[in-house]
């Protein structure tokens, strides 16, 4: 069943169009992904569908049946609030039963009055009304679900307190996100939902979504999170709309496979034509009236032949090249006993690491832990507290700073590049800002009133120009389209230089890096393959133990390792039998609690006021243990998870 659908929508502002004749259709349950490069117009059709902004033309449907959820870009949250408060409005309906039956179960304890039967009976009706509606709608359980939530996105229980208005951008973007999930709307916009979540929340989101049962259309750059969630793909191209069936990974595949057949198609009609406009060219230089007939007439049919259009990449696709000038040595960088902390706050400490010329290696940890604080420490620009930091001999470094601070807002793009590399000629330098879509008059646009994404590629295109030989990439994939993305990874893969990137982009980590290095508190730990490697080796880690080197762990240890995994494994086991034996118990008492409210509408229970009252007492009492149980299986399942 349909649930969303357009058809012909137009959009333009003034001689821009933005959207032209869009048509889709939305299937109930479809889980869709929307790709396309910056600026195409995928954020304006999800205003247009959310009524958030008029269309100039077409027709657009949605289920009225359904709820529409919308995460965007532009959020929508009350500043004067806490973090848990502004979760809380999504119950605001829940809130004012509590304050109900409240009320209600003051007006119970009253003392029994036969001539007021009338009273108690209605007051006894309308409590058991609202309780069963509290039941229904989550009463018992809305406030473990927004901190499973909370926590899944990354809040702790101490943030629950902080203003919004004292939040970060990222911050204020999950709230929203906490808000939209909690809502449960039959259908979920989401523009972007990955961004300012580190790794362990984006796993998290997509471990929530894979189980959800609406329908949804995610506007994202992140390949890796399309994959895992979605099952069709739409591309917005040039203001229209192509359907794919599968997700990221089978777009790709079948893009590529739909453009072998239309090159075919088109190489086949172009050597048609040339064979036609020969025999054409032949015909006239006859010179003889039935050759120059059979010429007209064979151009007559060539003119109204339906040409196949170039299938030519996207223009609009940056063109990047890593190269270096100078090669490096062997050694790139040796960091001993390495330690960095502010105040009270330890970064990180005994952090030592080798890295050797040529290596692509991702640095990852959680946010907070100090990956972009060890990036400056390498370049110099601050100093780990105890520790030794040591380049290589011909080393230079080329920085991507994922904040743009090295980029001064008041100038032109043109002289920002310029004044970096006034040795470049203006053609080379005209041709590099072409090749990194920066066309015409739009070289001469002031960095500050640039996007993140032009901003980004300004960035990469210094880098670039640098020809450094060694790569500090701080968060290089942010802002950039899908097409950009593979471009710097094309580059990357092609770079002769070391590599060290900073990144959440799975996607990217998967396809270019060949060891990741995980940060914490206590140093390094190093995995020696790409992100799937990384995930396998943490969910097990005596998984690939035969390719790795245990030179010096004695069989001893072996066992004792096992050991420990058999209890490990044994433990959580038992956890999970205890949370199913509460989860019964709670079921259990949740029937008797509906059984004594069920009780207090029996006629023999209300006319008795010491029977109304003893009922009431058991209701309050199961209420009270169930509290208690919800809060033990909240706990359990944190434990768990």
């Amino acid at each position: 069943m349909i649930v969303l659908s357009c058809k012909d929508i137009h959009k333009s502002y003034g001689i821009d169009v933005i959207l032209d004749k869009i048509t889709l259709s939305i299937n109930e349950g479809e889980k869709i992904g929307f790709i396309g490069a910056n600026g195409a117009g995928k954020s304006t059709l999800f205003k247009i569908l959310t009524s958030q902004l008029d269309h100039d033309s077409g027709e657009l449907f949605i289920d009225k049946s359904k709820r529409v959820g919308y995460l965007s870009q532009d959020l929508s949250l009350d500043l004067s609030n806490t973090i848990y408060e502004e979760t809380l409005q999504v119950f605001s309906n829940l809130l004012s039963l509590e304050k109900s039956l409240k009320d209600l179960e003051t007006k119970m304890r009253e003392p029994y009055v036969a001539s007021k039967k009338e009273y108690h009976d209605k007051v006894i009706k309308e409590y058991t009304l609202s309780s069963d509606l509290y039941n229904n709608r989550g009463g018992y359980t809305y406030k473990a679900e927004i901190s499973r939530i909370l926590k899944g996105l990354g809040f702790m229980e101490e943030d629950y307190d902080k203003p919004i208005s004292i939040l970060s951008g990222g911050q204020k973007t999950r709230v929203a996100l906490c808000k939209l999930l909690l809502n449960n709307p039959d259908v979920l916009l989401l523009d972007e939902p990955t961004n300012h979540l580190d790794l362990d929340a984006i796993e998290w989101l997509e471990d929530y979504l894979k189980s959800y049962k609406g329908t949804m259309f995610i506007i994202s750059h992140d390949r890796f999170f399309l994959d895992a969630i979605t099952n069709k793909t739409f591309e917005l191209n040039n203001g229209h709309v192509d359907s794919y069936n599968g997700n990221y990974t089978t777009f790709i595949d079948l893009k590529k496979k739909n453009y072998a057949i239309q090159l075919k198609a088109y190489n086949l009609q172009q050597s048609e034509i040339k064979r036609q406009e020969d025999i054409i060219t032949k015909y006239r230089s006859f010179n003889r009236e039935k050759s120059v007939k059979a010429a007209e007439s064979r151009q007559k049919s060539l003119d109204k032949m339906n040409r196949i259009d170039s299938p030519n990449s996207d223009p609009r696709e940056t063109k990047i090249k890593f190269e270096t000038e100078i090669k490096s040595g062997n050694d790139v960088l040796h960091i001993e006993n390495l330690s960095k902390k502010f105040g009270d706050n330890i970064l990180f400490e005994n952090l030592y690491l080798d890295v050797k010329r040529s290596e692509k290696i991702a640095l990852i940890g959680e946010n907070g832990r100090g990956k972009t604080t060890l990036f400056k420490i390498i370049m110099d620009k601050i100093s780990g507290d105890t520790g030794i930091k040591i380049l290589g001999k011909s080393i230079f470094v080329g920085y991507y700073d994922q904040e743009q601070s090295n980029l001064n807002a008041e100038k032109t793009i043109i002289d920002e590049v310029w004044d970096e590399f006034p040795k470049l000629t203006t053609t080379e330098l005209r041709t590099s800002l072409a090749a990194f879509l920066f066309l015409g008059d739009d070289v001469f646009k002031v960095i500050s009133t640039l996007s993140g994404g032009e901003r980004c590629r300004i960035n990469l295109l210094k880098i670039m120009l640098s020809k450094s030989n060694f790569l500090l990439l701080d968060e290089p994939t942010n802002h950039l389209d899908i097409m950009s993305r593979e471009a710097l990874e094309d580059s990357i893969l092609g770079y002769d230089g070391t590599v060290i990137v900073i990144s959440h982009d799975r996607y990217f980590l998967n396809k270019v890096i060949h060891k990741i290095l995980e940060l914490n508190k206590d140093g390094l730990k190093e995995y020696l393959g790409n992100y799937n490697y990384y995930i396998e080796k943490k969910k097990n880690p005596q998984r690939f133990q035969i390719e790795e080197d245990q030179v010096g762990i004695s069989k001893t240890q072996v066992n004792l390792d096992k050991k420990r995994k058999r209890d490990s494994d044994k433990l959580e086991k038992q956890k999970k039998i205890d949370l199913k034996t509460l989860e019964d118990k709670i079921s259990s008492m949740e029937q008797g609690l509906e059984k004594l409210n069920n009780d207090l509408c029996l006629e023999e229970v209300y006319s008795s006021p010491s029977r109304s009252v003893e009922t009431n007492n058991q209701i309050l009492s199961t209420k009270s243990d169930l509290e208690y149980l919800y809060s033990n299986w909240e706990s359990f399942l944190s434990e768990i998870e």
